[in-house]
């Protein structure tokens, strides 16, 4: 029932988001920082978890209840990441794979709403795309990313790839390192069936940017992911691997 819920709340909710930005860009308006896109997402991340039966717990989000832009890096492991992510946090827009945004109507009104697109396959591409986002960001938009690249099986962190970071570099904005704990059991990777469970958001201190360059990106990285790695430890007694962002698993830009 909990995965109907959820399938019957994406079905119906999503395209009435999707028609809304639609006729935003079709009229010839706009939403300056992304601020009709954040309240937006934050409304369909709650329906979504609350389809689900799921109750998202956020802490530590005075860190950044300040409007400023910011980078937020979290981990991955279940597709309620994304709702709870949206549903917990103040205002988000996603940076999400190229071959969503190529789908017609879909990707125009995600542009539109402030989400972003890198093309994950062409290295290059993805370079000159996060000189676009950058720009997005400084403009005011807040963006969430997922540095492991894609879900993982367990909770343990995988290794970080490096792009995330040059983009904050790059729009001078602080890291923010969020842990998310919870989604797997709501819906694991693999399982199309979803379980009341609850999700917490875990909002840790701002990493700043200032001053850096692209040297730094190895040390961010590995800042970002220590943090997120103890919280982890700490609070749920999950220890991640040790990892060297020097390595060639983690040279990956997107």
């Amino acid at each position: 029932m909990r995965s109907l819920l959820v399938f019957l709340a994406l079905l119906f909710v999503t395209p009435w988001y999707v028609g809304r930005f639609l006729w935003i860009e079709l009229t010839g308006g706009s939403d300056p920082g992304a601020r009709l896109g954040h309240l937006s997402v934050k409304r369909w991340g709650k329906i979504c978890c609350w389809g689900g039966g799921v109750r998202v717990i956020a802490h530590g989000v005075e860190r950044i209840e300040d409007p400023s832009p910011l980078v937020i890096v979290a981990n991955h492991v279940s597709w309620f990441d994304v709702f709870a992510l949206a549903a917990g946090l103040p205002r988000v827009a996603f940076i999400a794979k190229a071959e969503l945004g190529r789908l017609r109507f879909f990707g125009r009104a995600m542009r539109t709403a402030g989400h972003l697109f890198v093309d994950r396959k062409n290295h290059k591409a993805a370079f000159a795309q996060y000189d676009e986002a950058a720009a997005r960001i400084r403009e005011g938009t807040t963006v969430v990313i997922f540095p492991e690249g894609t879900r993982g099986d367990e909770y343990a962190l995988r290794p970080f790839k490096k792009g995330p970071f040059v983009l904050a570099i790059a729009a001078g904005v602080p890291i923010v390192p969020v842990l998310v704990h919870g989604s797997r059991e709501a819906l694991a990777r693999g399982s199309l069936w979803v379980r009341s469970h609850d999700i917490h958001v875990h909002v840790l201190d701002p990493i700043p940017t200032a001053g850096c360059n692209y040297e730094d990106r190895n040390r961010l990285a590995q800042q970002a992911r220590n943090a997120m790695a103890k919280a982890q430890q700490d609070l749920y007694g999950i220890p991640s691997p040790e990892w060297n962002p020097g390595t060639r698993a983690g040279e990956s830009v997107s």
